[in-house]
Order: structure tokens, then sequence, then C-alpha cells
């Protein structure tokens, strides 16, 4: 079995994927040989760090790399279409048709000078062509309904929206045209964590509804737990290991997944906050892929320098 494989015809199938970042002191390796597939309806969840090289995957993805960043292999399939493949123009014709971005600060994604009817409209239109204006007035109403949103924000701007519904007008815009997978990168990471169960609530109400499978980003694991099918675990720009939500958070085999696991707080028993020092390695060395070795049934784990727990 390869890293991440899911059941049955997977919607997205990445494969070694590979992002470096040019420096002066040499490439820095953002991704090293990134592998894993994305079933139909399901939501897997990317988690690691700061720097562990989730959002440099997310953005590959997208084929939204920016320089110093660049992709030096690997393909990216959506469907039977290789996404790093693809023309300019063949790409932008797929983005926000089959695969869309939730932004991490929706304050930054959202234009500060337009409503929102305008920026739902042009997302809209740029794929869609010209709409008769009642008609996409009501198409955008129903958006916002879709992530409960009343019908007077149509005509506000994004200064006149709280934190939460700015990031609801973002998955409005990332759903406009039902997608077949959606990644969300770290949506609800700037939000007070009342808010952060509300938007939270939204994403999978609107995944449900639309049947669109997504790559959930962060690194918060009690988060994770309650919204994510499968969990990929990334360290060091490696996925260290991957299995279902109950297989990983019941028995972390990576020693990297299980300071993870730790950090998170214990309502049931006070107990000191354990600081360990994980350190990663220097990124710009050049690393082999670890292997990945099934322990059990779709759960895998990398065989690496930190300590790996392996039956048998």
């Amino acid at each position: 079995m390869s890293p991440g494989t899911t059941a049955g015809e997977p919607v997205l199938s990445v494969r070694d994927l590979r992002v470096h970042y040019r420096t002066a002191g040499g490439d820095v390796v953002a991704a090293n040989g990134v592998s894993f597939a994305l079933g139909r309806g399901e939501t897997l969840g990317l988690v690691g760090e700061s720097g562990s090289g989730k959002s440099t995957v997310a953005m590959a993805i997208l084929r939204l790399t920016t320089p110093p960043g660049r992709v030096v292999g690997g393909s990216v399939r959506l469907g039977d279409a290789d996404l790093l493949a693809m023309s300019e123009p063949e790409l932008r014709a797929r983005r926000w048709r089959d695969i869309a971005l939730i932004p991490q600060g929706s304050m930054n994604s959202l234009n500060p000078v337009l409503r929102v009817r305008r920026q739902l409209g042009d997302a809209i239109e740029t794929h869609e062509g010209r709409q008769p204006r009642r008609a996409l007035r009501e198409r955008i109403v129903r958006l916002l309904s879709l992530v409960n949103l009343p019908e007077r924000v149509v005509d506000l701007y994004p200064h006149e929206l709280s934190g939460g519904m700015k990031q609801r007008v973002c998955i409005a815009m990332a759903i406009a045209l039902d997608p077949a997978v959606i990644i969300a990168d770290e949506p609800t990471s700037a939000l007070d964590v009342v808010v952060q169960k509300a938007v939270a609530q939204t994403l999978l109400d609107v995944k449900k509804r639309l049947n669109s499978s997504m790559i959930l980003i962060g690194h918060d694991m009690a988060l994770q737990a309650q919204l994510v099918d499968r969990i990929a675990v990334m360290y060091a720009g490696n996925i260290v290991e991957i299995g279902s939500v109950r297989d990983v958070l019941r028995d972390p085999r990576h020693a990297y997944t299980r300071h993870l696991i730790a950090s998170i707080p214990s309502i049931r028993e006070r107990r000191p906050l354990v600081v360990r020092d994980v350190r990663a390695p220097d990124l710009r060395t050049r690393r082999p892929t670890p292997a990945m070795v099934e322990v059990a049934p779709g759960h895998l784990v990398a065989t690496s320098d930190l300590e790996v727990t392996v039956d048998g």
C-alpha cells in the first residue's frame, strides 16, 4: 500500500511532491517527496507545527507557489488530469470550479474596497460568463445562506463584518462553483475559540451538503479530531504518520505525533505542561524521503531518526 491510500478511486492524488525555496545558503527543502490520496467525500487533516510544510503543500497543489519557492518534482492528479502539467489557462479554468481554496487570513484575502456581492459575483462570472443581475444576486444570497450569513451581508464591505463573518464569506466564495475538492488552510486559526467552533461546524455542513472532499490544514490536534476522517502528520517537510483519525490519536506510532497529542490540554486530569525539545533538521540538507511502514490496516508510519514503534 502506498502512503495515504484510500479505498476506491481517489478524487485527488499527490505523489512525490517536492518544493524547494532558494536561499543564499542553499535550497530549503520544504516538501520532501510528499504523497497522499484524498477519497471522495473524505476530509483529510494535514497537521504539524509552523514550518512543517503544510501550507507549502497546499500552495503547490494549487500551483500558487511563488518565488523563491518552486515545485521541483512530483505530480498532483485531480481526476485524470495532472495539475502540475497543465498550461496556465487550463489551470485557471480548473481553479474554483474543480478545486478551491479557503485561505487562512480572510482580512488579507477579501478586497477592502469591493462589496461582498461584487467579490462573489466576479468569481462566478469569471468562469460562467455574464449573469442577469437579479439572478446573480439571488444566487449570491443562497450561497451566503449556506454559510449562515444573512442577506444584508451582500451589500456590505469587508470592514463591516466580524472576523467570523469574513471567514464565512471566504467559504462561500470557495464553494460558489461546487468544487470537488476544497483546501482549507487553517481557516479558524485567526478566530477566537467560540467563533472557531461555529466556523468549523459551517465547514462540515457545507462539505456534507456539496459532497465535496476536503483537505483541512492546521496545527490544533483537538480541532482536527472533531473534523477529519483521516489525519496526516507533517514534520520537516515529510509526512511521518497517516491513518484514520481514530487510529492515529488512540495509537500514535511516531514520536513527533505523540508530542503533538501530548500538547493538547486535558479537561479530565490536572497535569503539568511537558515541554519537549523536538528540533527539525536543517532543511537545507538533502534528505531521502523516509520509507513508510504499515503498522495496521491503513495506518502508516515513517521510519526516520525519531523513535518509531512498529509491531512485530
